[in-house]
């Protein structure tokens, strides 16, 4: 019986990790990536490699997921969120080494629709997303209760007063680069994504841009976790902060924060 429960605690904790980690070697520094990193961050794991020999083992997920998944021991050395929410989430529950927080990136929202589309949306108070979305089309986003692009995405749209006008008519996606797939494949009419997934995209065109004073800034903070062991991560915590990682950033359309943040 003792047994038995032991590995069902085993198989519940493994369950609860994710991929990469799991299959990550011991040596390797773990990092937990908001999904919309993806592009940039494998440009950056692989300069590190070219010039260290080491690998980086990268977990894309939302930053929702993620950071849940390290508040349940998941083994990550570094959490890089998609917003400042889930990073102060972390904090407050001593998480992440506060020493080492910084904020790095800053990103724009965007509507986007299949590369075939002819639309262009002035998004702005009296927008007409409802017609663009035809009589069944749906609206492809992160979920708008935890995910920082979904959360992004719904503030823009209740400051613009779009939003009960397509409340109906979401589909919700577990991280933005899903609710990217739903209109590359041609699922869903339109989509709301950062600027740097429609550049990643070739699908995809962007036919609006949301003011940016329609949501909270869009900042991409990263911190080493309390947990870590690794004695390579504070140097990879570095390389994400060197030339060369900002050129792989900007080749994305990411923007940077201010040094000091």
């Amino acid at each position: 019986m003792q047994r038995r429960s032991f590995l069902r605690a085993a198989v519940v904790a493994l369950a609860l990790l994710p991929l990469s980690a799991v299959t990550a070697s011991a040596a390797d520094v773990v990092v937990f990536a908001a999904a919309s990193l993806k592009n940039a961050l494998d440009d950056v794991a692989a300069a590190y490699k070219a010039e260290t020999g080491k690998i980086v083992s990268i977990n894309y997920a939302a930053s929702s997921v993620l950071a849940k998944q390290i508040e349940q021991a998941a083994p990550a050395d570094i959490f890089f969120s998609a917003d400042l929410d889930w990073m102060d989430y972390l904090q407050a529950r001593n998480l992440i080494r506060k020493d080492t927080r910084r904020t790095l990136l800053r990103n724009k929202l965007v509507l986007v629709a299949p590369k075939t589309s002819s639309a262009s949306v002035d998004l702005a108070p009296g927008a007409k997303l409802s017609d663009l979305l035809g009589a069944d089309g749906k609206l492809a986003m992160a979920n708008v209760d935890s995910v920082p692009a979904g959360k992004y995405g719904k503030a823009a749209l209740t400051k613009l007063g779009l939003w009960d006008a397509v409340a109906g008519r979401i589909v919700q996606a577990d991280n933005v680069r899903a609710a990217l797939a739903f209109v590359a494949r041609g699922e869903a009419p339109a989509g709301i994504v950062y600027q740097t997934d429609a550049n990643a995209e070739p699908a995809v065109k962007v036919i609006g841009s949301f003011p940016e004073d329609s949501h909270p800034p869009i900042v991409y903070p990263v911190a080493l976790t309390s947990a870590s062991t690794n004695p390579d991560a504070r140097a990879f915590l570095e390389f994400l902060q060197s030339d060369k990682a900002k050129a792989a950033y900007q080749r994305q359309g990411f923007t940077f924060a201010p040094p000091s943040s």
